[in-house]
């Protein structure tokens, strides 16, 4: 075979990391005077490389994060001193998931608990778990939509087997009558088979107003908690830190 007929033999066979590389790992083993072993290893590797990243890349986009590019580089901890940075640096391990532990992220708005839960999630996949993110009333619309078309029960699996299901912003938005019940179903299910992040501005106390059902948030927070960790964020915003900001700019122009 000449190099034509190897790269399309190569792309055949489904080995697209190779045959991107074919040309130029000949080039280096005649260079350097690889030997075959070593030319052969090189190859396999660029074919893993590629398929770590494809694979990568489809986990990103399956979780559909809000604010993809979000990390745990890119929060400032300085910002609100008193938040639990050993808490953040522990989940961002991803040990959590593999416990099948809960967190719950709480604060004010504005105070990091989105970019936090998306950034761990980000973190877990690195990791090798999968990961599902929604926020709370999408999560809940989801639902509804599932029950009405017929595939509730494919709904149901897909949000109950994930290893870590991101529930953000829950109380943002005003949420339906069966919120409560739709909550409490998916983390029963997901009790000690799987981990849930769940963010909130809203004090758990206030949960039960909220959700319209204090026996089914008081069930929910059993779970939660039984094998949960709670990282309060803020108090400080980051938004209105930003305006302040901008503000100052303003007037100084």
């Amino acid at each position: 075979m000449n190099l034509a007929e190897l790269t399309r033999a190569l792309k055949h066979l489904r080995l697209g990391g190779m045959a991107a590389v074919l040309e130029t790992r000949i080039k280096h083993a005649q260079s350097e005077r690889l030997a075959p072993i070593d030319f052969l290893s090189l190859l396999v590797g660029d074919e893993l490389q590629r398929r770590g990243d494809r694979l990568l890349e489809r986990r990103l986009k399956q979780a559909r994060f809000r604010d993809p590019e979000k990390t745990i580089d890119s929060f400032d901890l300085t910002f609100n001193p008193k938040m639990n940075k050993a808490l953040i640096f522990e989940l961002a391990t991803g040990r959590f998931v593999t416990e099948r532990e809960d967190a719950l992220f709480l604060g004010p708005p504005g105070s990091g608990k989105s970019h936090l839960a998306q950034a761990i999630g980000r973190a877990a996949i690195l990791q090798g778990h999968r990961v599902l993110y929604r926020e709370a009333h999408a999560l809940l619309e989801e639902l509804a939509d599932a029950s009405i078309d017929g595939t509730r029960a494919d709904t149901v699996a897909l949000l109950t087997t994930v290893p870590l299901l991101i529930v953000d912003d829950l109380g943002m938005r005003k949420l339906p009558a069966t919120a409560a019940e739709d909550l409490l179903e998916i983390i029963m299910r997901r009790y000690e088979r799987a981990s849930t992040i769940l963010t909130s501005n809203r004090p758990v106390d206030e949960w039960g107003k909220l959700l319209g059902d204090t026996p089914a948030v008081s069930a929910m927070l059993d779970r939660l908690l039984h094998h949960g960790h709670v990282l309060n964020c803020g108090p400080r915003s980051w938004r209105t830190r930003k305006q302040h900001t901008l503000q100052e700019r303003a007037a100084r122009s």
